[in-house]
């Protein structure tokens, strides 16, 4: 029986859209900004104020306190964003908000004074709040229900945010650490400013997606007024948010004001989960909804380990690993800068992308587990199995005070191919199971969950000068493996929760004759 044909009509290049590659560098430039930025961050923070090329001079606790806040609160912005989006702006015109706010951003970190570093990291908060969600919600409006593309779609917008990343780290990454922090800064705000002209020159093949909902379609589901206004008449969600506020207050007393207002805001995303919830009108999506918030739970504990690449292992490139050549290189002499550790991610993405996604389609094709719940469980296992070498890293670094850098790349390698396995999948499964009218705000949500891992990650690695690189690495895989592993003994149930939002995916895939060539991008 032949399967209905659910491609959009629209003008394709390689198969997939071309507001797609417009897309796709767009956020190649937003990445390199950011990625540029975070590579020498938390170096610039621990660098000694007497040094050439004067850092900060903090501790290292003190940097990886900040970097967590910094990169939890760029995430966290995305639910306001999402928000924002589907209400006001629509995602097209949000993006734009966003990529402006941005090049203010960067462009105020180039000023080397500490109310600039400050209110540059402010507005780069803002900016990504504004287009990350937005820009992954229109990707996905590029193809209707059913599209088999939509997967292979994200890998290819996931490679353009890895190429802008590798080649960040290696440009803004040299010229940060040798030539000067700020000069590093404001060339991460000239790459965002490429990747607004982009966005613009390329509006003519985004007509279609990414508009503004009609005003009778934004109101067909309650508003967020509404929501919180119905919370009242709800007792069972009204008791859960009072216990939460609750817990809330303790926490700020306990742990100060910073952690008291995240909690805060915890409650009231979590009460306005609940109402969203109860607004849904059918048991098919709400059920689809337990299990995307399901989802957002492993999206937490996947990036609370990941983002150990920017804080606790970039450190401990810097530190604690052995980086001499035995040639010497243009530019950078016989020693390898830390920074550029922070490409091989990136590299491996660009290199293993694709690879991993056609896997996953082959394994489809043949009747094998392939939902996106299964993905995500195994990219968080080859994820965790990564800090292992890490642990013989540490181990290496306690017998002869460095450890070689092989173990730093193969530890970025695992990481890789779960990141793979894990984030695009669950970008795309997210356009899947999201109510259409909140589209956004449910993208904002899942990318505050990133936040919350990045948030997790900054905690964690400040308890690394207390228990030990070897504890802390050993722990992480350990958590990772059984969770991911708890997971996957649920499988079953949560895919019936599912409703079969990815069942004709294989006949779709049949449809196709699918091939690699079909997502080759060059």
């Amino acid at each position: 029986m032949a399967t209905k044909d659910v491609r959009v009509k629209q003008k394709e290049l390689f198969g997939h859209p071309v507001g797609l590659y417009i897309l796709f560098f767009t956020e190649m430039w937003e990445r390199f900004s950011y990625y540029g930025m975070r590579a020498i961050l938390v170096l610039y923070l621990v660098s000694a104020t007497t040094e050439g090329n004067a850092g900060l001079g903090w501790t290292q606790a003190e940097a990886l306190a900040l970097y967590g806040w910094y990169t939890m609160l760029v995430y966290v912005a995305s639910i306001p964003g999402g928000i924002l989006a589907d209400k006001l702006f629509g995602q097209k015109r949000a993006v734009l908000i966003g990529g402006i706010v941005l090049v203010a951003g960067h462009g105020i970190l180039a000023v080397e004074q500490m109310w600039a570093f400050y209110t540059g990291l402010t507005l780069i908060i803002i900016g990504v709040g504004f287009l990350k969600p937005n820009i992954s919600t229109m990707v996905g409006g590029l193809y209707k229900e059913g599209d088999i593309r939509r997967d292979k779609g994200f890998t290819i917008f996931y490679i353009g945010i890895n190429l802008g990343a590798f080649l960040s780290s290696l440009i803004v990454g040299y010229v940060g650490e040798n030539i000067g922090w700020h000069y590093g800064f404001g060339l991460a705000g000239i790459a965002m400013a490429l990747g607004l002209i982009v966005y613009l020159v390329g509006q003519k093949h985004l007509r279609n997606v990414g508009n503004l909902l009609s005003k009778a379609e934004r109101d067909e589901g309650a508003s967020l007024g509404n929501l919180f206004s119905d919370l009242l008449k709800s007792p069972v969600q009204l008791v859960i948010s009072i216990i939460l506020l609750a817990a809330s207050l303790f926490g700020m007393y306990m742990m100060g004001i910073a952690y008291g207002l995240l909690f805060i805001f915890l409650t009231g995303v979590i009460s306005m989960m609940m109402m969203v919830y109860k607004d849904l009108t059918t048991k098919v999506m709400k059920d689809r909804y337990v299990v995307m918030l399901l989802s957002f739970i492993l999206v937490i504990v996947f990036w609370g380990a990941f983002e150990q690449a920017g804080g606790l292992m970039n450190i401990y490139a810097l530190d604690n690993t052995d980086r001499s050549l035995p040639f010497s290189l243009p530019l950078i002499g016989n020693e390898v800068p830390a920074s550029w550790f922070q490409s091989l991610n990136a590299m491996f993405i660009i290199i293993f992308g694709l690879v991993v996604a056609n896997f996953w389609a082959r394994r489809k094709l043949k009747n094998k587990e392939a939902s996106s719940i299964f993905k995500m469980a195994t990219g968080v296992i080859i994820m965790g199995l990564g800090f292992v070498f890490m642990v013989f890293a540490a181990l290496e670094f306690e017998s002869n005070g460095a450890s070689a850098m092989y173990w730093l790349v193969l530890a970025y390698l695992f990481h890789t191919i779960g990141e793979l396995c894990s984030s695009p999948v669950a970008l795309s499964f997210i356009t899947k199971l999201a109510p259409v009218r909140y589209a956004s705000l449910m993208m904002g949500v899942y990318f505050a969950a990133t936040g919350l891992g990045n948030k997790v990650a900054g905690v964690v690695g400040e308890f690394a000068s207390e228990a030990g690189d070897i504890a802390i690495f050993s722990g992480i895989t350990i958590f990772t493996v059984c969770f991911a592993a708890i997971v996957l003994i649920m499988l079953k149930p949560l895919k019936r929760l599912t409703h079969g939002a990815e069942d004709n995916e294989r006949e779709m895939l049949e449809q196709e004759q699918y091939e690699i060539a079909d997502t080759e991008v060059n």
